[in-house]
């Protein structure tokens, strides 16, 4: 049932390919305890993604905290 006036707005949202932001990464090896990665990994699945995801945001969340100032 049509409620009034309808007004076409032009397209706002990016594109996809806008979405993926490229960022500067290091490709490093890291040896962690085994109980540190386990638990990661089933953090990892109860919120179905990838630890080592969970890893490099809790890394960087990190350094960001500590470099203010």
């Amino acid at each position: 049932m049509p409620m009034g006036k309808i007004t076409k707005i032009k397209d706002f949202l990016p594109s996809p390919d806008e979405l993926v932001v490229p960022e500067d990464t290091t490709k490093i090896t890291i040896s962690l305890k085994k109980s540190s990665v386990e638990f990661f990994k089933r953090q990892a699945k109860k919120c179905n993604t990838k630890y080592q995801k969970m890893i490099r945001e809790l890394v960087d969340r990190y350094a960001t905290q500590y470099s203010k100032g």
